[in-house]
């Protein structure tokens, strides 16, 4: 696309978005909870492999931020998050059922609004292309080319004081081009359930390099207002970020004071 058509429908659709209806309710609800968890502690529960090495029990009473399909865990799992949060459009749309029925409160990108009946347990966050980590996603973030950025933001504006990943594998089985659009074939091996993307679904292949970039601003800004980002991730290859074991994290045994 000519560069200045690409500019022009980004300003279209932002402007869109800033005149709906829609978007003055997010924002509000948005505005609402800013700093409403200082103070506490939070998990982000990603979507890789590992995930199932991970004990979910010692979640309880934890506010957990669960990503994407996390849903198909449910089936083997007592676990629930406290919220699910998800941007991507294949994925929204591939899990719309899931989304337009669960009661669990929502944070969606706003283009998921075509999809999902706004109601009161749904958030919807605007994505910027402005290339930087938000303490405050009242207006818009980056999605940092993954929906973990986006949680980790998420948890800034909370207020969260400390927050750790566990899944986070930041290793795919499924090799290509950063980016690139392909269909699943066969089992999903880079995801805690095979079901994760297949049967032909669409999905974009990770840019790790880019999600790495975004990880390291997100633990310098959250150096910056006195936050601390953990990796509790049993095994994967992000490092990151400090390692920490989730038991600790959830006892405050961190070797840092958090």
């Amino acid at each position: 696309m000519n560069p200045y058509r690409f500019a022009w429908a980004v300003a279209k659709d932002r402007l869109r978005w800033d005149l709906s209806r829609e978007s003055w309710r997010s924002r509000s609800r948005l505005r609402a909870l800013k700093n409403t968890q200082s103070g506490r502690k939070a998990v982000i529960v990603c979507n890789g492999p590992s995930l199932l090495k991970s004990d979910l029990s010692l979640l309880a009473g934890v506010y957990t931020f669960g990503l994407n399909k996390i849903n198909l865990l449910f089936e083997q799992s007592d676990f629930r998050p406290s919220c699910v949060v998800s941007v991507n459009p294949h994925v929204i749309t591939q899990n719309a059922a899931f989304y337009a029925g669960t009661e669990l409160p929502l944070f969606l990108d706003s283009q998921a609004r075509y999809l999902i009946p706004a109601r009161p347990n749904v958030t919807f966050v605007h994505s910027s292309l402005e290339a930087r980590v938000v303490a405050d996603v009242s207006v818009s973030l980056n999605q940092g080319y993954t929906v973990t950025c986006v949680a980790m933001q998420l948890a800034l504006h909370l207020g969260f004081d400390s927050v750790a990943l566990i899944g986070c594998d930041h290793n795919f089985a499924t090799k290509g081009p950063a980016n690139a659009e392909v269909r699943a074939d066969g089992a999903d091996r880079s995801h805690f359930d095979p079901r994760y993307f297949s049967g032909g679904q669409k999905w974009n292949l990770p840019d790790l390099a880019a999600s790495e970039y975004y990880y390291s601003q997100a633990a310098t800004l959250y150096g910056r207002l006195g936050r601390k980002l953990w990796n509790c991730t049993e095994g994967g290859a992000l490092e990151l970020l400090p390692r920490c074991r989730l038991e600790n994290f959830v006892r405050g045994d961190t070797g840092d004071g958090s």
